[in-house]
């Protein structure tokens, strides 16, 4: 019985085996450039530590050791992130550079990240105003800011634009991908997003790549801003895909916007379940014509259950 299992397992390693030369596209054979997520997800921890310092971590912050705390989180992101930034840009199909030029290119990349920090911090403080401002169920910044999952997605989703608009390739993928799969919120990290951002609720919410989103903006869950078609594949890559959603706009949840040319104006609220292609000028209000709604008696529904049935 042992050994006809042995010969299965080495029939089946075979068979493997064959698959991996085969299918190539989903093997990785250089793994000295294999980026590793659980330091990403490390990363991303660290530097939600560092940008609301106090509330997360495990070391209690005093205002005489904030120079301490700041440079030993900062310590650990530079080595890091220099690390995994310089595997992404090996990891590129027309990477033509040298070992030295890869790290000195994540050394320059790393620094200008880090120093967009304090920038993320005053959008990210603006966003959690915007949430307890527009949240009558928020009792404290301190509750917006250990509980809600989109202040998490939104943070994210600021640091990697950064990192996105620094060409560097999949880490801010990773990053985006590692919120949503914990808040539901999926923001791709080249969308563009203003100050006072507010999302409530959030699950189901897709923010697409080319998005481009104004300040005061509010949204809520089930919200989709995507392409109209990607048929087109790779060949729409650059391409505005997603919607503009200016200044002061309102999307209530379940409405879907789509389209590159696509405008939301300024001021503008769209109801539940609104299914845009087309822009809309500043100051509207857009609403689906609400369903007839019909109230029977338990008798009454009783009966038309029955004759629903008799047909």
């Amino acid at each position: 019985m042992i050994k006809n299992t042995d010969v299965d397992i080495h029939q089946l390693v075979r068979s493997l085996v064959d698959s991996y030369r085969e299918e190539e596209e989903i093997i990785k054979l250089q793994a000295e450039n294999k980026i590793n997520s659980k330091i990403i997800v490390d990363i991303v921890e660290n530097l939600r530590c560092l940008i609301f310092a106090g509330y997360f971590g495990p070391k209690r912050l005093k205002s005489e050791s904030m120079e301490y705390y700041a440079g030993e989180l900062l310590e650990y992101l530079s080595y890091n992130l220099q690390k995994q930034i310089a595997k992404a840009l090996r990891n590129q199909k027309d990477a033509v550079e040298n070992e030295i030029e890869f790290k000195n290119r994540a050394q320059a990349v790393t620094y200008a990240f880090l120093k967009r920090i304090p920038e993320v911090r005053k959008l990210l403080a603006a966003d959690v105003v915007a949430a307890f401002d527009g949240d009558p169920a928020a009792y404290s910044k301190d509750e917006i800011i250990l509980c809600y999952p989109s202040i998490f997605a939104i943070m994210v989703s600021r640091l990697a634009h950064e990192l996105y608009l620094l060409k560097v390739p999949l880490i801010p993928r990773m990053m985006t991908e590692h919120a949503h799969s914990i808040t539901g919120i999926d923001i791709h990290p080249g969308a563009t997003i203003g100050h006072h951002f507010f999302i409530d609720h959030g699950t189901g919410i897709v923010v697409g790549e080319t998005t481009i989103i104004g300040n005061h903006v509010k949204i809520y869950q089930g919200v989709t801003l995507g392409a109209l078609s990607t048929r087109g594949g790779q060949g729409l890559k650059g391409v505005k895909r997603h919607p503009t959603i200016e200044d002061n706009v309102t999307i209530y949840s379940g409405a879907s916007i789509f389209g590159g040319g696509t405008v939301i104006g300024e001021g503008v609220v769209i109801g539940s379940n609104a299914f845009i292609t087309k822009s809309v000028p500043g100051q509207t209000r857009v609403s689906i014509k609400n369903p007839e709604l019909q109230y029977l008696s338990d008798q009454e529904a009783h009966k038309e259950e029955f004759w629903d049935f008799m047909i």
